[in-house]
C-alpha cells in the first residue's frame, strides 16, 4: 500500500467523506443515523446469520450497479412497468424511491426480525392498493402472484450477477445457490409463490418469463430517463454513467435490444467490465469511513482505494 504525506493523506480522505456523504445523502437520507441504529445496531436476532451469502452479496458495493440493472430488467414485463409508470413518483421523486428501496433492501438483509417483517408488512399494504390497466388493455395488480414473482426473480438475477462480476468477494458455486435461496425466504413472506432456491432455478424462472418480456413505451422512457436524462448535478453525472455502463453491460443481449441500449462487447471486456469493477472499489473505499455503514456497503481494513 503506498505511504502519502500527512497534507495528501487529509485531501485523500476529505474525498472519501465527501462521496460517502453524498451517498448517503442520496441512498438514506436525512435520518441515517437513526436508520443504522435500527437496522445494523439494534439487538435482536435476524433472519440471516452475519455468514450468509446474502450479508456478503447486500453488503457489497456492487449491489449499487446490481439494483440499476434490476430497475431495467424488471420493466421489460409490461405490466409490472405499467404498474410503475402510473403509480410510482420516480420522474418526481427519484431519490425518494431509491431510498425506499434501499430501506427495505437493508431492513430485510440486516435488521432484527421484528423490523425487517414491518418492512414486508409495510411492502404488502403498498402492493394491495396498487391496480389498473396497461396500455395494451390488460388489467394488473402488484399483488399479482405471477408478476411478484416476475420481480423477485429479475432483482435476485440482478444483484447476483452484479456481484459476480464487481464484487470484492464473488460466491462459489454452493454460495449461488445458498443466495438464491435465502431471498426466497424474503420472497415468500412477500407472498412469491414458489421462488426459485438454486442457481439453475433461478434460470429456469427467467426462461419461462421469457415470452412475456417485451419493451414499452414506459420501459424505453423509463431506461431513457435513467441513463440520459438522470436529475442529478453535472459533477454527478459522470460516476452516474459510470454506474449505469457497468449496468447494461450485465444486462442479456436481448434486454439491451429490447429497450434499444448499445450493445459493444469487445469494448466492455476491455473497458467497461474494469471500470464497473473500479466503479464498485471506489464506493467500497469511499462507505468504509467509520468501518460499518447502513444502506451503503462495508469494507474491510484492507480494501482501499487504489493507490500508484
Amino acid at each position: 500500500m503506498a505511504t502519502f504525506p500527512a497534507p495528501v493523506t487529509e485531501a485523500i480522505e476529505s474525498i472519501r467523506l465527501a462521496i460517502a456523504n453524498a451517498l448517503r445523502d442520496r441512498v438514506i437520507g436525512d435520518d441515517a443515523d437513526a436508520k443504522r441504529a435500527a437496522v445494523m445496531l439494534a439487538p435482536g436476532e435476524r433472519w440471516f446469520p452475519e455468514s450468509s451469502p446474502l450479508i456478503t452479496v447486500h453488503s457489497d458495493a456492487s449491489m449499487f450497479i446490481g439494483g440499476m440493472r434490476a430497475i431495467l430488467f424488471q420493466s421489460l414485463h409490461p405490466l409490472a412497468m405499467a404498474g410503475v409508470a402510473q403509480h410510482s413518483d420516480y420522474r418526481n421523486d427519484p431519490w425518494g424511491r431509491l431510498q425506499r428501496t434501499a430501506d427495505f433492501v437493508a431492513a430485510t438483509s440486516f435488521a432484527p426480525a421484528e423490523v425487517a417483517q414491518q418492512a414486508v408488512d409495510r411492502v404488502r399494504a403498498v402492493h394491495s392498493r396498487v391496480s389498473g390497466v396497461a396500455s395494451d388493455g390488460r388489467a394488473y395488480s402488484a399483488s399479482d402472484p405471477h408478476l411478484l414473482r416476475w420481480v423477485h426473480i429479475a432483482e435476485v438475477d440482478s444483484f447476483l450477477r452484479a456481484h459476480q462480476t464487481y464484487g470484492a468477494h464473488p460466491l462459489d458455486a454452493g454460495g449461488c445457490d445458498q443466495y438464491v435461496a435465502d431471498m426466497a425466504v424474503i420472497a415468500r413472506k412477500l407472498g412469491v409463490p414458489a421462488p426459485p432456491t438454486s442457481l439453475r432455478g433461478l434460470r429456469d424462472q427467467i426462461a419461462q418469463y421469457r415470452p412475456e418480456l417485451r419493451s414499452t413505451a414506459e420501459s424505453r422512457d423509463a431506461a431513457k430517463y435513467l441513463l440520459i436524462e438522470p436529475p442529478l448535478e453535472i459533477a454527478a453525472r459522470i460516476p452516474y454513467s459510470l454506474i449505469a455502463a457497468a449496468a447494461i453491460a450485465i444486462l442479456p443481449t436481448w434486454a439491451r435490444a429490447d429497450l434499444r441500449l448499445p450493445w459493444l462487447p469487445l469494448t466492455e471486456r476491455a473497458i467497461v467490465k474494469p471500470i464497473g469493477s473500479l466503479i464498485a472499489t471506489t464506493i467500497r473505499w469511499a462507505t468504509s469511513v467509520d468501518g460499518e455503514t447502513y444502506g451503503v456497503p462495508v469494507t474491510t481494513s484492507d480494501e482501499v482505494a487504489p493507490t500508484a
